[in-house]
This record gives C-alpha cells, sequence and structure tokens, in this order.
C-alpha cells in the first residue's frame, strides 16, 4: 500500500475527487459535457444568508437567490428542523385519492394569500411540471365544459416557461424549441412588454398607453388569427424573466384580462419566480392589480429546501371537476410531499415573521438606485424590472441601440467572458444571452443596502473591464 506522505493534503485530494466523480457521472443542466469534461464546475458546498462557499473556501455573494429561489436566504435552522420533522414523522405518502396535514395546511394557507376565488391548489414538483399541469387543465376543462376545440396557448416572444414537452411549446425561445422539434403543437407567441427594444414604432412605445394597448391588442390579434374557438388560455409572467426583466406597462394586464373575457380564454400568470415576494407581494399579479384563472408557482415556495411547485385554481374552473365521475387524470408521484409541504409552510412563517414582503417594498428602490448608478458605464445600456428582480441590459453603442451585439459576440461577452469573471470576483449572478446580453440579479428577500452595495461594488470592475475586453 502507497503512504500518501508527509506533504499529502486530505481536502485538495476531496476537490479532485469530486471533479472526478463530476467529470464522469454528473450531467449538469444547461452545462455543456465539453466544458464539465475540460475546465470542470465550481462545487458550492455551503450558505449562510446571503452568501454561500465553495469547496475551496471561497466566499460569494449569492445575489441570483440560487436560481429565483431562495427568498429566506441560505442556513435557516428552522426551515430545515421542521422538514426534519416532518420526515420523522411521515416521510413520504402519495396525495394520489389521499390527503395528510401538511398538503392540507399548505393549500389553505396558499388560498388564504391568493387574489380572488383561487381557492383550490394543485400540487407539483417544480415550476415547468407547474405549467405542464395548467395547460393540460385548462383543455380538460374546455372538453368537460362542451369546448373540445380549444387546446391552443399564446405567451410571448422570448418568454420561458419551462423544459417539459408542453411547457417547452409555451416557451418562446426558439433555440431552446428546435432541438427537441416537433413538440407539442398549439402555441403562439406575440410581443413582449420590452419598451427598450420595442417591436412597436417609437411614437407608440413612447406613449405608456399606446404601448399597453399595443402589446395587449398583439394577444387578442393571435386570437383572432388562430380562430376565438380554438384558443385555450395565455400564459403571461407579471415581469418576463427572458430578455431580462420585462415590466409591464401601466393598463397592460387589465386590457389583457378584458380580451380573455372577452374571447372566454383562461389567463394563467405564469408566477414561478414573481410569486413569494420576489415583486414584494405574495403573488405578483397582485402587483399589477390583475386576478387570473389559474397561478403557476414553485421556486421561493419552499426558498429551495425542498422541491415544491403548486398551481392555484379559481373555484370557476374547478367546478366542473366537483361532478361525479368527472376527474382530472393527472398527478406526480412525489407531488405534495409531505417534507416538502412542511418545508414550505415553515418558508411561509419566516415570511410573515420577518416581512419579507415589506422588506422587499422598502429597499427595492435602494436596489434600483444602486444598479441604475452603473448606466455611467458605456456598456450598460438599461436597468430595468421590479421589486427584487432585475436586469441589466449591455449595449454595443448606447447611443446607437441599432447597433447590436451579433449572436457570436454575444455569446462570446456572456459565457466566454462575463460568466467567469463575474464568478472569479466573487458574485452569484445571471449572465445571459437569451436575446440581448443582460445581467439578471434577484437576490435572497432578507437582503438590504449593505448587500445593494457588494453588488455594486463587485460589478462595477467587472462590467468597466469587459467594454475594455470588447473594444480590443
Amino acid at each position: 500500500m502507497t503512504s500518501r506522505g508527509e506533504n499529502a493534503d486530505p481536502q485538495a485530494d476531496l476537490q479532485a475527487d469530486l471533479q472526478a466523480k463530476a467529470r464522469d457521472h454528473l450531467w449538469p443542466h444547461f452545462g455543456s459535457l465539453a466544458a464539465l469534461r475540460a475546465k470542470g464546475l465550481p462545487v458550492i458546498t455551503r450558505g449562510e444568508g446571503c452568501h454561500v462557499w465553495d469547496d475551496q473556501g471561497r466566499r460569494y455573494l449569492d445575489a441570483l437567490a440560487g436560481l429565483f429561489v431562495v427568498q429566506a436566504g441560505h442556513g435557516r435552522d428552522e426551515i430545515v428542523e421542521r422538514g426534519a420533522e416532518q420526515g420523522r414523522q411521515l416521510g413520504y405518502f402519495p396525495i394520489w385519492s389521499y390527503g395528510h396535514p401538511p398538503a392540507i395546511e399548505l393549500a389553505a394557507r396558499l388560498a388564504e394569500h391568493a387574489p380572488g376565488d383561487l381557492n383550490r391548489v394543485f400540487f407539483t414538483t417544480g415550476g415547468s411540471e407547474a405549467v405542464e399541469t395548467a395547460w393540460k387543465l385548462a383543455r380538460h376543462y374546455f372538453k368537460v365544459i362542451g369546448q373540445p376545440q380549444r387546446y391552443k396557448v399564446i405567451s410571448r416572444t422570448r418568454s420561458y416557461h419551462g423544459t417539459t414537452l408542453g411547457a417547452l411549446s409555451i416557451t418562446g425561445v426558439t433555440a431552446l424549441r428546435s432541438p427537441y422539434e416537433p413538440i407539442t403543437p398549439g402555441a403562439y407567441h406575440v410581443a413582449t412588454t420590452n419598451s427598450y427594444r420595442s417591436a412597436f414604432p417609437d411614437e407608440i412605445t413612447a406613449d405608456p398607453e399606446a404601448f399597453a394597448k399595443a402589446c395587449a391588442d398583439s394577444i387578442e390579434q393571435a386570437i383572432e388569427a388562430e380562430g376565438p374557438e380554438t384558443v385555450a388560455a395565455v400564459f403571461l409572467e407579471p415581469v418576463q424573466n427572458s430578455g431580462g426583466s420585462f415590466t409591464p406597462p401601466p393598463g397592460y394586464f387589465a386590457r389583457v384580462r378584458e380580451i380573455c373575457d372577452r374571447y372566454g380564454v383562461l389567463l394563467v400568470s405564469d408566477e414561478v419566480i414573481c410569486a413569494y415576494g420576489r415583486l414584494g407581494h405574495m403573488f405578483g399579479c397582485e402587483r399589477y392589480g390583475y386576478v387570473p384563472d389559474m397561478i403557476t408557482s414553485a421556486k421561493g415556495l419552499t426558498s429551495g429546501y425542498a422541491p415544491l411547485g403548486a398551481v392555484l385554481v379559481s373555484d370557476r374552473i374547478a367546478e366542473p371537476f366537483t361532478e361525479p365521475g368527472v376527474v382530472f387524470t393527472h398527478g406526480l408521484t412525489f407531488a405534495g410531499h409531505p417534507v416538502s409541504c412542511a418545508v414550505a409552510l415553515a418558508n411561509l412563517d419566516v415570511f410573515e415573521r420577518e416581512d419579507l414582503l415589506g422588506n422587499v417594498l422598502a429597499h427595492e428602490d435602494d436596489l434600483r438606485g444602486r444598479m441604475e448608478s452603473l448606466l455611467d458605464l458605456p456598456i450598460v445600456g438599461d436597468v430595468r424590472g421590479a421589486g427584487y428582480f432585475l436586469s441589466l441590459e449591455l449595449v454595443k453603442d448606447k447611443a446607437n441601440k441599432s447597433i447590436k451585439f451579433t449572436q457570436q459576440e454575444s455569446s462570446a461577452l456572456i459565457r466566454g467572458h462575463l460568466g467567469p469573471k463575474l464568478y472569479e470576483a466573487g458574485i452569484i449572478c445571471r449572465a445571459d444571452d437569451r436575446g440581448e446580453p443582460v445581467i439578471q440579479l434577484a437576490p435572497p428577500l432578507v437582503m438590504g443596502p449593505e448587500g445593494f452595495a457588494e453588488i455594486e461594488k463587485i460589478l462595477r470592475p467587472v462590467l468597466a473591464e469587459a467594454w475594455t475586453h470588447i473594444n480590443g
């Protein structure tokens, strides 16, 4: 047996072992196996508050809450302990024709928070499944009420709604759909509410009322083009994620609601990111004053301490399924998992005890102000978003927006340069090129001005250096 020698480093050996196992066995999500094989990957080992540490002991500011998830911050013992307690009492049982206390209590609690008559909760294990469930439920609902020809959905271009085949169809990012074609038919895409790079003439975009009408009317035009009798639902995020935190102009959702009602189309608010405090409200639709027929949610429901998603459904949509013999024939083995539901209840306790919604509303202007201070950099063209959900659009020429990065240049900037540089600088955020290149920020809801100052301090030199890098 070979001796390790006096200079052996057990920590270095452990790191090397993890990298070797990852290289040979792990398949990272949205990750390149070639890059993994060539460079390895970061290994995050622990978290506390708004920071995480890697396996080499380096600290990073988590300015993306993991992946728009860790609302209550990392390392919350009270959340973990509630899950462990539930696991000891009942570690698993399905909600296929059964119930258990955590799922029942959580459903009731979500219904209390939900707007309007969204009083019925269908649990999933994540966001894509929630979107998939909502589309299936919309199609089934119309069959039950005698309108079986309604199966189509409308969403916005560049929008991201998930990766399962149904949710992928609703997703408006062409590059994500094309490798899996033919995909589930029936999804159609309309204009976003991106006022920085609007699809409409300048005179319309400059008038908020006209812009809201034009964006909403694109939905009506799609309904008319496809045939109103064939359209089941419209899927919209309160603030659109992909493309960079597109907020709705005033009056947009009121008009969308009116259009959906006029044509008998369901309105689904996809809040996988925007629910549970991200915009300063329990549900993002509350910020913009509309009541949808369904809300899809996940992520912040448990602050990531366990996987769970939920579709909140209006009484009107649920009512036909209360008739004898009518069953929504859909289910997921681990949906409504007792440990996950207990974790969600503990997470909501933290929300109430520490007033996380109030924290976001009290400090969102501070966060935005810090990010808008970066507009003095030539590479930062726009800062947009709401609550603790902001994006910085990066530009090639701030004075002339028509001069854009090519796709190759954007990919090189985001993936080849900024992604690694931001990580090296000690920040977890999202450098994204699904559309124009953006930096996305969605910190834990417990963050305050000190954290915002740290974000700005890290971003400023990295973005300044990126401008120098792309200009040779």
